[in-house]
């Protein structure tokens, strides 16, 4: 029976999928994370054979934390478990060393078929981000939702954190999390990096 990890900062989620996989009689849940920090610590004494890593962690990148793992402990795969459905991240957790990539909206049965499928060392695309990657879109098209934008252009602007989450009515959390989020989508390692690529973009107005 195959030995998974589950890294990912939404309990519920892990919750669900724990009981999915330990049900299913095909692999067992061995140890859960909820940060990059706690599963790095995880991983120097006892390593799965298959590793759900989220991307958008509250400490790091999951897609750069997969080219990690593949580097230092060769015997993991890797399957990214995210909400994350642009092609320049899908992409780019593929070439960092990821045979998996799967929406957390995916169904039970789909979900359970890519950890066998990576278990035999198969890449395993689910349906929606596989027909995304067949169109061939271009990859330096980025796509930011309308709070997003609004938020790299206060970022842009000099804003904190606090002075952003006052402005756009949200809390503090909201905040952090769409600057995340901007990170992940941007490819960038901090916001002044966002920032630059944003106007390369045309995502900010200036």
């Amino acid at each position: 029976m195959e030995r998974i990890f589950i890294v990912d900062d939404h309990r519920m989620v892990v919750k669900s999928l724990s009981r999915l996989i330990n049900d299913s009689g095909i692999a067992q849940v061995e140890n859960v994370y909820y940060d990059l920090q706690s599963c790095r610590a995880g991983l120097k004494k006892t390593l799965p054979d298959v590793l759900l890593l989220d991307i958008g962690l509250p400490d790091g990148d999951g897609v750069d934390f997969c080219a990690e793992i593949v580097q230092k402990y060769a015997g993991v795969k890797v399957i990214m478990l995210t909400t994350y459905k642009e092609f320049s991240i899908a992409k780019r957790a593929l070439q960092n060393g990821a045979l998996g990539y799967i929406l957390k909206n995916a169904e039970g049965e789909e979900m359970l078929a890519g950890i066998e499928a990576v278990s035999r060392g198969e890449t395993f695309l689910c349906e929606e981000i596989d027909l995304l990657l067949k169109e061939k879109r271009n990859e330096d098209v980025v796509w930011l939702a309308n709070r997003e934008k609004e938020v790299l252009k206060y970022i842009a602007d000099g804003y904190t954190t606090e002075a952003i989450a006052r402005l756009i009515d949200r809390h503090e959390e909201t905040v952090r999390t769409h600057r995340r989020n901007l990170l992940i989508k941007l490819n960038a390692k901090n916001t002044a990096e966002a920032v630059k690529k944003g106007i390369e973009k045309k995502l900010i107005e200036t």
